[in-house]
């Protein structure tokens, strides 16, 4: 009995010991256990910071609100700077000018404000506010395909910067691919058995004449234009990687011609020649491509100047307010549009919505108008507009201007250059914190090209941005 108890002890005693030896372990972290020496662990943060990030702070807004206690530049110095741009012989002898605050709209100098004047490119402006005041900016244009039986029919819906292969969701241009939508058409044939079609394509959404009768024809030639159209690839580009090329007479004809490529490529035999038709009632929907949001195309058309689009845009404006989708009925209403916003349009006359056609006139007073609806607070969906104009020296048209000035980077402008007429619209900054809207049309220039009045606007501007002369 003795000896059992000594080995009960015995084994006890290990036990005690072998319990401690872990326990001292444990607290020193060299065997698993609750027990620990170390410093408490510190909460971990629910949104660990990656390594060498730090907090960036507030994000500026690419458009602020207004200082109002920036000093308002003299009348008197703005009025000599207008008076001494008339005196140039670069700006030929019929100009429009006006500058105001863009804050209250006093006029702080001007010469014929009032007077109709060849708007060229500038008249962008009214077609990009008219369209942003009257359509949802996040609307996209849809492209479509439907059958009836072997018929395939392409249905245009305004998108004339369609892809001609897949669609990238990174670029405005390109954003729908005809490529994108023959998958998704080849794969309803082959649902339905069908690997035989004929493809009709379907642009009725726009009426009227394709290409304006104020277009001198080396406008379309030369690539400066495509037909109007409510389909087409890259702008109706015959190479897309140019910015002004020639372009193809008939951009649908040559959407749907593409798309019928894109069909054979995915094992769908297309009939002949694709015909222009209008598509039946009740065809059963086989795909549907989607564009960049307007608010982008608009953007686009701002940055590049290209008329094209512009064109179309108006299309979309008339057609919401009941009108023709042409180029009377695009004019009417982005005319109308603006002057709903409380823009007096008395006189204005649009020949076409880019500006590239003769005969449309509009006043320095209305431009300035339109620019400063765009920066109004009271107008938020059109401030897009302001922050996609070319800024000067920097992007778009203006980037090649302005470049060894001191407004660049400062200038928000459209440009506007036809054979005889420069034109420029926008706001500015000056030395002083205060933000200016300025018009300049200048639609008698000597010839000569565009350099010599672009140099005397360029530098008409560029002092009243380094005025500071309140």
């Amino acid at each position: 009995m003795a000896s059992a108890r000594r080995k009960v002890a015995t084994a006890g005693l290990v036990l005690v010991l072998a319990a401690g030896a872990y326990v001292t372990l444990d607290a020193h972290d060299l065997a698993p256990g609750p027990l620990t020496l170390a410093a408490p662990v510190a909460d971990p943060s629910p949104f660990p910071t990656a390594p060498g990030a730090t907090s960036g702070g507030a994000a500026t807004p690419a458009l602020t609100d207004l200082d109002a206690a920036a000093p308002l530049p003299q009348t008197s110095t703005v009025q000599a700077a207008v008076d001494a741009l008339l005196t140039d012989s670069r700006i030929g002898t019929s100009v429009g000018v006006t500058v105001v605050d863009q804050l209250t709209g006093e006029v702080l100098g001007s010469a014929q404000p009032d007077s109709a004047h060849q708007p060229a490119s500038t008249a962008k402006l009214v077609t990009a506010v008219g369209a942003l005041a009257t359509l949802d900016p996040m609307s996209t244009l849809s492209t479509r395909t439907v059958r009836e039986g072997d018929l395939v029919v392409l249905v245009g819906g305004g998108d004339v910067m369609l892809g001609d292969g897949a669609g990238d969701p990174t670029v405005v241009d390109g954003r729908a691919g005809l490529g994108d939508l023959a998958a998704q058409t080849a794969d309803a044939l082959a649902l339905a058995g069908i690997t035989t079609i004929r493809l009709g394509f379907d642009d009725s959404m726009f009426t009227g004449a394709t290409v304006s009768p104020g277009w001198d024809p080396s406008y379309v030639s030369s690539g400066f234009v495509a037909p109007v159209t409510a389909l087409a690839v890259h702008i109706g580009k015959l190479d897309a990687s140019q910015e002004y090329g020639r372009r193809y007479a008939d951009p649908s004809l040559a959407a749907a011609k593409v798309f019928a490529q894109r069909l054979a490529e995915r094992g769908i035999t297309v009939i002949g020649t694709p015909s222009r038709t209008t598509a039946p009632d009740g065809a059963l929907p086989t795909g549907e491509v989607t564009s960049a949001p307007l608010k982008d195309i608009v953007g686009y058309f701002l940055d590049t100047s290209d008329n094209t689009v512009t064109e179309a845009v108006s299309r979309l404006v008339a057609l919401d307010q009941g009108l023709p989708a042409s180029f009377d009925g695009g004019t009417a209403a982005v005319l109308h549009a603006v002057g709903t916003l409380g823009v007096d349009t008395t006189g204005a006359h649009l020949t076409d919505a880019s500006g590239l056609a003769s005969g449309s006139a509009l006043s320095a007073t209305l431009l300035a108008g339109i620019v400063r609806v765009a920066t109004s607070t009271d107008h938020p969906t059109l401030r897009s507009v302001i922050a996609e104009l070319p800024i000067a020296g920097l992007t778009g048209t203006l980037y090649d201007r302005f470049t060894a000035s001191d407004a660049r980077g400062l200038v928000r402008a459209k440009t506007g250059s036809l054979p005889n007429v420069t034109s420029l619209a926008g706001t500015l900054v000056d030395a002083d914190g205060r933000a200016l809207v300025f018009v300049v049309l200048a639609d008698a220039t000597p010839e000569g090209g565009q350099d010599p009045p672009r140099r005397a606007i360029d530098a008409f501007v560029t002092g009243l941005a380094g005025c500071g002369c309140g």
